[in-house]
């Protein structure tokens, strides 16, 4: 059985997992993703080195949160990573003694639901990668879109907000600035400041601090049914669906695939957004809608689908 070694390289987290032909995580490791370019590259050579040693692997899959250029060689900008113009496809290629293929994450996610989760048998669909940012990765006719340049898919970083907040990215006012992990925080920090009394689950969670509240803890305090984190996500889905609808304006997609770490909410978050989608959706009523369903691989879609990609290629 000819198995892959995936690896999706986040903000955040390295998750990297040995995967089958049918699509199948055989063994999955973790590592947070170091603040320096070598130390990232040094991360990603571990965890390759590591599941190397216990299985036989032909090729390996990365997905990387930056704009990946056209020749899939080199991460020329990351708002989340910290890569400029780096060389990351030979690097890694490098260490690894087998064929190495670089992709955007979103991209192989987006792969990854197509080949084997909730898109099967679709020809036009749109992955969103919720997550400490947004990744949007697109399947057009059946056919992974990249752009002339390799960035197609940029879509967490369009302008919903004219001067609004800070980005990453170095602009201001971009979609996930208001629709992402990082958003949720930011609106669970700002329940704690304007209304302490009413946010008091969220502040225990995070120990007492404000600042510590993270993604999780809101998630878990919205599960427990907290009203102010119920809340938060009721902001967050619907600057989420907003996006959606002007996508669905440009690409008609069959479905939209929403996934990332912000996605295992569920309902907390599809629930807003599908309510905010339809509202917004241009010609309502009088089109088809495209489905907003979530990823069925869940956070394992982005190293399924650079694994298989690279087994392909």
């Amino acid at each position: 059985m000819s198995l892959s070694l995936g690896i999706d390289v986040g903000g955040t987290k390295v998750a990297a997992g040995v995967v089958d032909p049918g699509g199948r995580v055989v063994e999955k490791l973790r590592r947070s993703t170091p603040a320096t370019a070598g130390g990232a590259i040094a991360v990603i050579g571990e965890v390759i080195e590591e599941l190397r040693s216990r299985h036989q692997v032909t090729a390996v899959g990365l997905g990387v949160a930056g704009f990946v250029d056209e020749t899939r060689c080199e991460v020329r900008f990351a708002p989340h990573l910290p890569w400029r113009e780096e060389p990351v496809q030979q690097k890694v290629e490098g260490m690894a003694g087998v064929p190495v293929v670089l992709e955007n994450d979103a991209n192989a996610s987006v792969w990854g639901e197509v080949r084997f989760g909730a898109a099967r048998g679709e020809q036009e669909v749109v992955f969103v990668g919720v997550g400490t940012g947004i990744g949007t990765g697109l399947v057009l006719g059946g056919r992974l879109y990249r752009g002339r340049w390799g960035m197609a898919g940029e879509a967490g970083h369009y302008q919903v907000v004219a001067g609004g907040r800070p980005c990453a990215c170095g602009k201001q006012g971009c979609w996930e600035q208001y629709a992402s992990g990082t958003a949720l925080a930011a609106e669970a920090r700002a329940a704690v400041r304007q209304a302490p009394a009413k946010a008091a689950r969220l502040l225990e969670l995070a120990g007492g601090s404000a600042a510590a509240i993270s993604g999780m803890h809101v998630t878990q305090a919205a599960r427990e049914g907290d009203a102010a984190a119920v809340r938060c996500f009721e902001a967050v889905g619907t600057w989420l669906g907003h996006g959606l609808a002007a996508l669905a304006a440009i690409l008609d997609p069959a479905c939209f695939v929403v996934g990332g770490g912000v996605s295992e909410a569920g309902d907390l978050l599809l629930g807003p957004a599908r309510h905010a989608y339809q509202q917004r959706l241009t010609g309502a009523g009088h089109r088809h809608e495209a489905r907003i369903m979530l990823a069925e691989l869940g956070t394992d879609a982005g190293l399924v689908g650079a694994s298989d990609l690279a087994r392909s290629q």
